[in-house]
């Protein structure tokens, strides 16, 4: 009997987070199969028509459609199984057929898809791949030291392989695409479980489409390359530039500020894809090690092939994302020093400009000191005369005054009350401007 506890209330995507773990399962698929795999590159408008392609084909065969939102559907229709995935840069269509007989990739899994609603899928093809789980017997694979008989269904193209999934299977592939437009793996069975079976075809196909998408930043990194070094000359340009005494730092500045801006455009066109390449290159990495691979002896692994064939290119992507960072730190560094001697040089040139301010100050206290100086002797000589003058005025009136004398001993006494009252006016100015 079940108890029914009252919890607290679920948030809102507690039960979407939840089955999360659940979503993209591998198909639980019957042996021997055929599969034939699709991945598409969609614009946005491509991928809303997408759903409705889909759906019109479960109503033709009267299946149930997938959600509105999903962006994983499987079904299976009258001759063939289908999984559908939706992810963020491409579509992925994986058909399985099992009443096929003949050589492994004589009857693919994509001939019993109806061929109109086949052609009427949007989008631009990344990987197709064809994919045959057939017994030992049937291709004649009894000894892991003759392979030949299988190159035959790989036209002749030499062939990587491995024993996986603990040696339930041995997987072989050429990588390469054949005049019918796909790639082909073929997986001898030794003894894989219908779980199993599935799970080796979704890697095997993730592990195509992933490398494949990790490449597009490929072809990018080395028309970049040529970007890179003329960025790098340039820069190397201006910073030798700054060290000579007679630059123009104005030009220089501006120069690097171009630089910048080129520099930076580079890098957020383009670190999307560099970022993205970084991420599938991890997931191939991811599928080869579950596929838990062993040698078979005189060929190649899968991972060995691809360690030798991505990784290299990988490489040069990091590089060039890399080396286009560093370039963009090296200029900001630049900027900053050549901005930090252009504040310098300003910096100089307004302690000349105070200085030169100061003196000027300096030499017009001096002046008005002077003039000061030269204004208290007008100012005595005249109050000096005009005590002279009353003093004359006075002896006219028969008073006994000597108008000389007055006039004389009056002079120092004149002098000291405009002192008096030039020092007051100063000390008055000096309390006000505080």
């Amino acid at each position: 009997m079940t108890t029914l506890f009252q919890i607290p209330q679920n948030h809102p995507q507690r039960f979407v987070l939840h089955n999360e773990v659940h979503a993209r399962a591998s198909a639980i698929l019957c042996l021997p199969v055929r599969a034939s795999y699709l991945a598409l590159s969609l614009s946005s408008d491509e991928k809303t028509q997408e759903r409705r392609h889909l759906k019109a084909l479960c109503e033709r065969f009267g299946a149930t459609s997938p959600d509105n939102d999903g962006d994983h559907f499987s079904a299976s229709f009258d001759a063939f199984q289908m999984s559908w995935e939706q992810h963020g840069e491409f579509s992925t269509y994986a058909f399985y057929a099992y009443d096929t007989d003949g050589e492994p990739f004589a009857d693919p899994a994509l001939k019993k898809v109806p061929v109109d609603w086949l052609s009427q899928i949007g989008g631009q093809v990344i990987v197709a791949a064809h994919a045959s789980v057939i017994s030992a017997e049937e291709v004649n694979y009894q000894d892991e030291m003759d392979l030949s008989p299988l190159m035959t269904y790989f036209a002749g193209n030499p062939i990587v392989g491995s024993k996986v999934t603990g040696g339930a299977a041995a997987v072989f592939t050429d990588f390469r695409i054949h005049v019918d437009g796909f790639s082909r793996f073929l997986v001898v069975n030794q003894n894989l479980r219908t779980a199993q079976a599935g799970r080796l075809l979704h890697r095997l196909f993730d592990i195509e489409v992933y490398r494949v998408m990790a490449l597009l930043a490929f072809p990018i990194a080395r028309k970049l390359y040529p970007e890179l070094k003329k960025a790098d000359r340039q820069l190397y340009t201006i910073t030798n530039s700054m060290t000579q005494p007679t630059n123009d730092d104005a030009k220089l500045l501006d120069e690097l500020t171009a630089l910048a801006a080129e520099v930076e455009n580079h890098i957020s066109t383009h670190q999307f894809r560099f970022a993205a390449a970084s991420a599938y290159y991890q997931l191939v990495g991811q599928r080869l090690e579950d596929l838990r691979e062993v040698r078979i002896q005189g060929i190649q692994t899968l991972g060995e092939f691809m360690k030798r064939r991505l990784e290299p290119a990988m490489h040069t992507c990091n590089s060039v994302s890399h080396r286009f960072t560093l370039v963009s730190e090296r200029v900001s560094n630049a900027s900053q020093l050549l901005r930090t001697k252009v504040d310098i040089i300003i910096e100089r040139q307004n302690q000349g400009l105070l200085s030169s301010m100061a003196l000027r100050a300096k030499m017009q206290l001096r002046m008005q000191q002077m003039v000061e100086g030269i204004s208290m002797v007008a100012i005595t000589y005249y109050a000096a005369s005009l005590i002279g003058k009353i003093a004359e005025a006075l002896h006219s009136l028969g008073w006994h005054v000597n108008a000389e004398l007055v006039e004389g001993v009056s002079i120092p006494f004149i002098l000291v009350i405009i002192g008096i009252s030039t020092r007051r006016i100063h000390r008055i100015i000096a309390n006000t401007t505080e």
